[in-house]
């Protein structure tokens, strides 16, 4: 049970100092394997992997004057090295590579990082859906179409439907998240004028990476919109689960509710308020993604073989979208597992129409019997309407008619209104889905 957001190390893998890291990672690995080819000194490549570092605050400082991150991080570790009397080392730091090769190749090590926690989550959410929804295989409810009353399901089916839908945004997710385990180092216009494929072959080896087939000097965006996209995909499923806990608390309705502490005010002016909160901020948060996901496309039609109108965007929204996620995930997990649930009062509504909602299986029942469709939905349809307008019972308006007392003994007329017999398929729909 997840009481409280309690995961820092999603924000940790967007701070500077990490994202830093990660490009110096990609540096390290890039002068290995050219040390290997003989193409830098070896002694440079084992400076650069064991003794070169840096300081934000320095990176910070020189990019103030030369308005180029990627210019002031080589500045920055190329003076660490410096400082430890390896200056000559240091002019093999960034050898053959631009910019976008590291901060391309880097982001993907944060995104892989991010998607572990991310998948952590999923399957988290994943486990909850699937024991609640044992818990409720085969508790009756109303189903509603349109928010009106149709006919009858169980509340595991509610809640096995969500699992299954997370079920493929988990698949969804990684194969967005494999999409996105790829590096680049082909140089300014993708050309690899300086290195060869077989360097950035070797060089994503080392980071865990594949090289991406093709780039220009960047990565193709379609792969970052598709996973932005993804994650707002997973946030407009957490969305739907929390809209249906929101109908479900509404004081008309009240079979379900978000758990509330003895502690909890829900309002300032009306003590006896208690409101779906977290279902409406996860409502709220998913618009976010949403958001975000249609910034992502954006980013996909750059200006020939490049330029940064995306890098600032993803600043932003890779930080967000993923660490919303994680946030939103761990929320509905809370939400699942603590959902007060009432079956008492789902009978009690199921049963308030007077067995309107079986007018459907009479339909059947009647045509089966020998009454035409026709005939049969007409006369009906003629008692559903009346005892809804004058509020009388339709199970017992129906049986007191003698064209269909004719043809439905009062046995097979109980038969009609028995909500078990709808739900005689619920076991097969749950091996459907969780195949046991």
């Amino acid at each position: 049970m997840i009481d409280r957001y309690t995961r820092p190390a999603m924000g940790h893998i967007w701070t500077e100092g990490n994202k830093y890291h990660c490009w110096l990672q990609v540096e390290s690995a890039a002068s290995c394997v050219l040390a290997e080819d003989g193409v830098i000194p070896a002694a440079a490549a084992e400076a650069i992997a064991t003794k070169a570092g840096f300081s934000v605050a320095r990176i910070q400082e020189i990019e103030a004057e030369v308005k180029h991150d990627v210019i002031a991080f080589t500045t920055t570790v190329a003076e660490s090295l410096s400082a430890q009397g390896l200056g000559v080392e240091s002019r093999w730091l960034h050898y053959g590579l631009t910019s976008n090769d590291v901060v391309d190749t880097a982001q993907a090590l944060q995104i892989k990082e991010a998607s572990a926690l991310i998948r952590q989550g999923l399957m988290g959410l994943l486990a909850v859906l699937k024991r609640r929804a044992l818990e409720f295989k085969h508790t009756p409810t109303i189903g509603r179409t349109h928010g009106i009353h149709a006919e009858p399901t169980t509340f595991g089916l509610k809640l096995l439907n969500w699992y299954a839908e997370m079920e493929r945004n988990l698949a969804r997710f990684d194969a967005a998240a494999e999409d996105m385990r790829v590096g680049k180092l082909s140089g300014a216009v993708g050309t690899f004028g300086h290195l060869k494929p077989e360097h950035e072959e070797r060089i994503c080896a080392r980071l865990g990476l594949k090289p991406t087939p093709i780039a220009t000097q960047v990565i193709q965006r379609d792969l970052h919109a598709a996973y932005i996209s993804t994650l707002a995909l997973i946030g407009s499923t957490l969305d739907k689960i929390a809209v249906e806990v929101r109908h479900l608390q509404r004081t008309e309705v009240r079979e379900a509710q978000e758990y509330f502490s003895e502690k909890q005010k829900g309002s300032s002016a009306m003590p006896h308020k208690k409101n779906p909160i977290t279902s409406e901020q996860i409502s709220g948060l998913a618009r976010v993604l949403r958001g975000n996901a249609q910034a992502a496309l954006e980013n996909i039609p750059l200006w020939h073989e490049r330029d940064i109108s995306h890098s600032s965007v993803e600043r932003v929204i890779f930080p967000d979208s993923t660490i919303l996620v994680d946030y939103l995930l761990a929320k509905t997990e809370n939400l699942i597992d603590r959902l007060l649930v009432y079956p008492e009062r789902m009978i009690r509504n199921l049963e308030s129409t007077g067995g309107l909602i079986f007018s459907g299986q009479l339909l059947l029942d009647l045509a089966e019997a020998g009454m035409l469709r026709e005939d049969a939905y007409r006369l009906v349809q003629s008692h559903a309407m009346r005892a809804w307008k004058e509020d009388l019972v339709f199970r017992d308006e129906v049986a007191r008619d003698p064209a269909i007392a004719a043809l439905l003994s009062p046995e097979k007329l109980a038969g009609t209104f028995d909500y078990t017999r709808q739900l005689s398929n619920v076991d097969a729909i749950f091996r459907r889905v969780l195949g046991e």
